[in-house]
């Protein structure tokens, strides 16, 4: 994927931004899949000709989000990953990452993964936003391993496992009317507690 090339007008990237910031409101309420470039053209005032100046399509406009997230995510995982954190600490950074970038891009995550569904290279976006995270917990459970927890699990079906649970939870939480009332403190607490005791544990004796 490659992004395209900005307006050069003021005027030309504002437009661009209210249909963008339409788009978002109506996909996180209604999910890709049943939203209509005239839904967007609606949410955002203007006519669904309009919409045409700036996408060729719906799913256009998902392949340039689709290159926002993987990037903000990348970047907000890199958080789990600096040193010096206690086990406790780790887990909990990995996932705030997780919750807040699902927070701050609902919709590219609901676009991404349903048309994951019906479309070959939108899998393959999936594929390459959850390689980022499922990467990230393999080491952390690798790590872990060795400091003599989890012993005998697969790092990287351990990783696979929390990964949809926390792609699950957060939608769960956060689509429809969930974006207004979703406690971020109490969510990324719960999360981070289940994260800690699956990767940091021992038989007992």
């Amino acid at each position: 994927m490659t992004a395209r090339v900005q307006l050069p007008t003021v005027r030309g990237r504002q437009t661009e931004a209210a249909m963008d910031a339409a788009a978002r409101n109506v996909v996180a309420r209604k999910g890709i899949l049943a939203t209509t470039v005239a839904d967007i053209a609606a949410e955002a005032g203007r006519s669904t000709a309009s919409f045409y100046n700036y996408y060729d399509s719906k799913e256009a406009m998902v392949r340039d989000w689709a290159l926002r997230f993987r990037d903000e995510a990348r970047h907000r995982a890199r958080a789990a990953a600096e040193p010096g954190l206690s086990n406790a600490e780790r887990a909990h950074a990995a996932a705030a990452a997780h919750w807040n970038t699902y927070r701050h891009r609902l919709a590219e995550i609901i676009s991404v993964s349903q048309l994951a569904m019906i479309n070959d290279d939108f899998a393959q976006y999936w594929a390459d936003i959850c390689a980022l995270p499922i990467a990230l917990i393999t080491a952390m459970v690798e790590d872990a391993q060795r400091q003599g927890f989890c012993a005998g699990d697969d790092p990287k079906l351990v990783a696979v496992a929390l990964v949809s649970m926390l792609n699950q939870f957060c939608y769960s939480q956060l689509s429809g009317d969930g974006a207004a009332t979703a406690d971020d403190d109490a969510c990324i607490t719960t999360l981070a507690n289940i994260f800690y005791r699956t990767i940091y544990h021992k038989e007992a004796a």
